[in-house]
């Protein structure tokens, strides 16, 4: 056995070998498509193999070879073994940004043939992870191809999410946000929030941008906003979106006076009387913060500690605004409803099954361990 271990580690050993001196030294297209799949099948699923690999330096060939090759099925045959390569080795990530990817991006992407340029996508997703290390991505590059990836009719759902999660990992870097906000990310992301599919990822980026000032003031200022966030924290089957965009208005309230004006205007008071009702623990104390600064009929009195000091003002008091309060009164009262309907079939279930456990229990205590088969 041991032998024969021996021997298949040589088999290998050789194969490596000649893939390599083929990818570097062949003269033929063909001779060094061979040796991509070569290397990317001996990079699958061995951390040890990738590492060598790269200290071989098939990476910057193999980045070259983006740029050179015009066959699309040749290309992607490229893109898929430095995924292969970059996958668990933030080394190989480094490798595959430092031999220029990322500077012949441009080259690579043609705005006329979008589905050959989803391709690149789990590529930059898995760069991206760089933004969480010591060597973090630059990402002026790779924002205008996520960006256009994204709002392209074409793009698939899988690829669009996987953008999205690009530009949530770069996002996670505070030095990235200035370069993101600038692309025009933060319209795109409110408008993705609308997607039901994307929009918990789109909210937690604009989480992460809204933890700088350039990200707040962007969000603050677009025309989508606060509108966008009360659709998303409206929707009940979706907890985490219902989590997030609750976050997201609360911060605008917490600074933005005439955030608050527009989420009174647009009704915000019976809808987070519904999410503190209804919603999920970490929904229901966000909007109960919210409340705060609407109550007593819409009239903002914060303390210490629960909201603006200096801006106070008042919703109109005109026919308009009592026929609001009227209909506030009339949610509250349907939402209690509701709760109280909740609880009480929850109520009904426990005592259904405390029934059933009951008869159970009386059935093994009347029988005893001599009646029993075994």
């Amino acid at each position: 056995m041991p032998a024969a271990a021996g021997e298949d580690g040589m088999v290998e050993v050789a194969a490596m070998q000649k893939a390599v001196k083929q990818l570097h030294f062949g003269e033929r297209e063909e001779i060094k498509v061979a040796a991509v799949a070569e290397i990317k099948k001996l990079a699958a699923d061995d951390p040890g193999r990738k590492r060598l690999l790269a200290a071989l330096g098939v990476i910057p060939p193999l980045v070259s070879m983006l740029v050179e090759l015009q066959d699309y099925h040749r290309r992607q045959l490229v893109v898929e073994t430095l995924i292969v390569l970059a996958h668990g080795s933030f080394k190989n990530k480094a490798f595959i940004v430092e031999a220029g990817l990322l500077v012949k991006l441009e080259q690579l992407t043609n705005t006329e043939d979008l589905p050959r340029n989803q391709r690149l996508a789990p590529l930059l997703l898995s760069i991206s992870f760089l933004a969480k290390t010591q060597s973090p991505v630059n990402p002026i590059r790779m924002l205008p191809f996520l960006i256009e990836i994204s709002i392209a009719t074409e793009t698939t759902d899988e690829t669009r999410l996987t953008c999205l999660a690009t530009l949530y990992n770069l996002s996670t870097k505070l030095d990235n946000i200035r370069a993101i906000v600038s692309s025009g990310a933060v319209h795109i992301l409110l408008k993705l929030t609308q997607n039901r599919k994307a929009s918990e990822g789109a909210l937690a980026t604009l989480g992460n941008l809204m933890l700088s000032e350039t990200g707040k003031r962007a969000v603050e200022e677009d025309s989508m906003v606060p509108e966008a966030l009360m659709e998303s924290m409206a929707w009940e089957d979706e907890p985490k979106c219902q989590e997030l965009a609750a976050y997201l208005l609360m911060v605008l309230a917490h600074r933005s006076r005439s955030q608050r004006q527009k989420m009174a205007e647009l009704g915000i008071v019976p809808l987070v009387l519904e999410v503190a009702l209804l919603g999920s623990p970490i929904a229901q104390k966000r909007a109960l913060k919210i409340l705060q600064w609407f109550k007593d009929e819409g009239r903002s009195r914060t303390g210490g500690h629960s909201g603006p000091q200096a801006d106070q003002f008042s919703l109109p008091s005109s026919s308009a605004g009592k026929q609001q309060t009227r209909e506030c009164r009339r949610a509250v009262k349907k939402m209690v409803k509701q709760s109280l309907d909740r609880n009480m079939q929850v109520i009904t279930r426990r005592a259904h099954a405390s029934e059933d456990f009951s008869c159970f229990k009386s059935l093994a205590a009347s029988s005893s361990s001599k009646s029993l088969p075994y």
